[in-house]
């Protein structure tokens, strides 16, 4: 049984309809990643799976429970965190504060001090800025606070929406780093990235999105040595 099932999801903004059959899945331990262009519906695929929205048909499963139509807080509860495209921090309070809400669906408190620890050994700037005002970090620090926040919640499936978007290159290769760390201690990843070839070099699987649909789904390998995703994608002719 995988980890997350994705069967045969449409979704839809009003009248445009944005997911049009989406079916994937998600084993334990994997990373998968899904690649496309802007529009493709990578980001919706994310939001439906997570409750933010919910879709017009089809089913979605997280160990073997149907969660088509819970709502996202709940989903925290279950195990499924989401780290959101534009990192969605608490700007006014501090570094501190954005981990402490990130653990709030947490009832033993017991734990807390333990987990804040890890997410300062994966980000010790984190822990330079604990008492720092979040918005005030620059922008690939904010992405390891809204990675970090979303680890405190001690997740089994962690979404991931465009990670790299708006960094330095010598920090998306720090931030891949570290994802790749996080899903060796046991977190199960679903990686949404405009960056296809570093997606690619870190995934165990992926599937391509066009236009609200799945046209390939292959090993991360494979998918690197497809030809029409390395014109697509990766830039190489």
């Amino acid at each position: 049984m995988a980890m997350l099932e994705v069967k045969d999801i449409h979704t839809y903004y009003g009248n445009i309809h944005a997911l049009k059959g989406i079916s994937l899945t998600v084993e334990e331990n994997e990373i998968v990643t899904l690649i496309g262009g802007n529009g493709a519906g990578k980001t919706t695929t994310l939001r439906t799976i997570s409750g933010l929205i919910h879709p017009r048909s089809g089913e979605v499963f997280f160990e073997g429970e149907k969660i088509t139509e819970t709502p996202a807080h709940e989903l925290v509860y279950k195990g499924i965190t989401m780290v959101p495209e534009g990192r969605g921090i608490f700007a006014r309070l501090t570094v501190f504060e954005n981990l402490d809400m990130g653990a709030y669906s947490q009832p033993d408190r017991s734990n807390f001090n333990d987990d804040l620890e890890r997410v300062f050994q994966l980000f010790p700037r984190l822990k330079e800025r604990r008492s720092q005002v979040a918005g005030t970090l620059s922008g690939g620090e904010q992405q390891m606070l809204a990675t970090a926040r979303a680890l405190m919640a001690r997740p089994r499936l962690m979404l991931m929406d465009e990670p790299s978007m708006g960094l330095a290159p010598i920090l998306v290769e720090s931030v891949f780093e570290t994802i790749v760390e996080i899903n060796k201690s046991g977190t199960t990843i679903l990686l949404v990235e405009q960056n296809a070839m570093v997606a690619l070099s870190v995934a165990d699987r992926g599937y391509v999105l066009q236009t609200g649909e799945i046209v390939l789904r292959d090993t991360a390998e494979n998918l690197r040595q497809n030809e029409m995703v390395q014109k697509a994608y990766l830039g190489i002719e």
